[in-house]
């Protein structure tokens, strides 16, 4: 069977990606920030995966507000990076994995998720960021990856709650697959920022290092979160956090009740006034 064997976490700055295109990583700026990942790309080609299910939020680049899916998972052959105003990324087009993805898509409507099956879309710097991050500026990513778009973009977002339960249910349908494969788990956004209005800037390091404390040790009680405590703690544009839990969630089913295995864990700010948050996670 198909088996999730760790899982990532990151923020998707489009910034960071800017920097990297333009080759401003030693600049001092950014140096702290690339230098937290230096770990992450060995820790990649030493546990390099079959398949990626990467959950990430689309910034009005596939999705507008004439159409805002909760989920949507990516089903097509491959996945252009998208032109988010001024030219796609210069990045290596994403090939995904249409069989597991409908196999997911299946066993997860299924299990009473209602998901978006999309056949065509172009995957923004939410996606290709992390994988940026993860595996360098490579002539092809190293394996197929399947886009899992939530909306944490819009309200009414899904709770944190909500998103935990989607995991769990992603782990099911994975280890369903007939195939053996490897796949991990990818948790992107966050951590604590705010773009807009008397707050714009805001970071609060004490409860994006607590969030990673809970997310290692305490994913349960995270779950229950309400929406106001990201809003009100992490601003506006901290509710992508709750991305985290679905990728905490497919990880929360260890033999014998222990905890994942903390493989690395960064933190850096700022990255254009937005808190820089890692973790990998690997099964005990």
């Amino acid at each position: 069977m198909a088996r999730i064997t760790a899982s990532v976490y990151t923020s998707h700055v489009p910034a960071i990606g800017a920097a990297l295109d333009l080759g401003k990583t030693q600049e001092p700026y950014w140096q702290p920030v690339f230098g937290g990942y230096d770990f992450s790309k060995q820790w990649m080609k030493q546990n390099k995966p079959d398949v990626i299910f990467l959950v990430f939020n689309d910034h009005a680049t596939a999705f507008s507000l004439d159409m805002i899916p909760t989920f949507a998972i990516g089903a097509a052959a491959e996945f252009q990076p998208a032109d988010e105003g001024w030219g796609p990324r210069p990045v290596p087009k994403v090939v995904g994995h249409p069989d597991l993805a409908s196999h997911i898509a299946q066993s997860v409507i299924q299990q009473d998720f209602d998901l978006t099956i999309v056949n065509r879309m172009d995957v923004d710097h939410g996606l290709t960021v992390p994988l940026s991050l993860m595996c360098g500026q490579p002539e092809a990513w190293p394996c197929p990856v399947i886009p899992f778009a939530v909306n944490v973009v819009q309200y009414p977002v899904p709770s944190g709650q909500r998103c935990y339960n989607l995991g769990k249910a992603i782990r099911k349908a994975v280890e369903s697959y007939d195939e053996d494969l490897n796949v991990q788990i990818w948790g992107t956004g966050g951590m604590s920022h705010q773009l807009q209005g008397p707050r714009a800037g805001l970071i609060n390091k004490t409860f994006d290092n607590a969030f990673l404390d809970r997310l290692i040790a305490d994913p349960d009680g995270l779950a229950r979160v309400p929406h106001i405590d990201y809003v009100r703690e992490a601003g506006s544009e901290g509710i992508e956090l709750v991305m985290w839990l679905i990728a905490r969630g497919a990880m929360a089913d260890v033999a014998g009740g222990q905890p994942p295995k903390v493989a690395h864990r960064f933190y850096h700010v700022p990255a254009s006034n937005t808190a820089v948050g890692h973790l990998i996670l690997e099964h005990a």
